[in-house]
């Protein structure tokens, strides 16, 4: 199916946007201005500032996939995906991209892998391989040096992803091969180090999985776009979670927990997540996501961040598709 080609909104011009204070990325001066600026969110020292390369994965261009028009409803003030469907383990886990610039294909398995399990009632609990659209989805742009987000799900929809969990944990047909890192000054794991390669693509399972290559793939009906904040609180009410593209800015890397707004520091890049609710806080109202840099940083891997401004681009580039029945 041919589908129409635009120039993404992925990138968020921040030149654009007022600018914020810049004290240089991840220093202590930046930290305690981010702190006394503001009372949303905390900021602390997370993250080595030679850890930054490997966090992104967003390319600076992408492709623009059908809008779906979801009907208004009544909505509740506060959703959380891992209440709503607790038999869906998926939706609590935080997986880790390791030092690989590939967040444009975890936020969409992480969000696939929810689907399928929310679109089952909870009888399917699998984890779909980031590791199989990392290395073999080629019209999604370059694996480990940055991809498109909209196009994971068209594949997802026209060829289909097989299984696999996080490294080393030889779930499904695929798991991870590059090693989760610490991502902090202090961890328990080998610091993050430059940017891995991209893995092959191979059309084989690991040794002791059970199945086929050919027979483990999972494919998606659909794959669209969604816009306005009804729309997605509405998506993410009926079908679950979505996956999110902003523009990261060097406080961002510092968030602890609270409802993050940019304050301060150059923007980075741009960075994909799985947004699974929203809420209000301390009458802030914010998206809630799940990130891909493990659970020591942030809120547990989680973060907040605010909604119905279009915080940092947030809004205008929400993905998503349904499962195959």
């Amino acid at each position: 199916m041919k589908l129409l080609i635009l120039l993404s909104a992925l990138v968020v011009l921040a030149w654009a946007a007022p600018r914020k204070a810049d004290f240089g990325l991840l220093t202590d001066v930046e930290i305690d201005y981010i702190n006394k600026v503001q009372t949303s969110w905390k900021a602390g020292r997370n993250i080595d500032k030679r850890d930054i390369s490997g966090l992104m994965g967003v390319a600076e261009g992408s492709q623009k996939y059908p809008i779906k028009d979801n009907k208004k409803q009544d909505l509740p003030e506060n959703f959380d995906a891992r209440e709503q469907w607790p038999n869906c383990p998926s939706l609590k886990e935080i997986r880790d991209q390791g030092s690989c610039s590939s967040s444009w294909a975890f936020g969409a398995v992480e969000a696939m892998s929810d689907r399928i399990c929310i679109a089952s009632k909870g009888t399917v609990n699998i984890r779909i391989s980031a590791e199989d659209l990392i290395t073999c989805c080629r019209q999604c742009g370059d694996g480990c040096n940055g991809g498109f987000p909209g196009a994971a799900w068209d594949y997802w929809k026209t060829v289909g992803i097989v299984t696999g969990g996080q490294y080393n944990s030889h779930q499904g047909c695929r798991p991870y091969t590059i090693k989760p890192c610490d991502h902090h000054v202090v961890g328990h794991l080998s610091p993050c180090r430059g940017e891995e390669k991209t893995p092959k693509c191979s059309h084989t399972c690991e040794a002791g999985f059970s199945g086929s290559y050919s027979s483990d793939k999972h494919k998606g009906s659909s794959a669209y776009t969604v816009t306005g904040v009804e729309r997605i609180m509405t998506e993410l009410v009926n079908n679950g979670p979505v996956e999110a593209s902003f523009t990261l800015y060097a406080d961002f890397v510092a968030y602890k927990t609270g409802v993050y707004r940019h304050n301060s520091g150059a923007a980075l890049g741009v960075h994909s997540v799985k947004i699974l609710g929203y809420g209000v806080e301390n009458g802030d109202k914010y998206w809630l996501a799940a990130n891909s840099w493990n659970s020591d940083w942030g809120d547990k891997g989680f973060f907040k961040i605010l909604r119905g401004v279009d915080e940092c681009g947030i809004e205008s580039n929400i993905v998503a598709g349904e499962p195959e029945k």
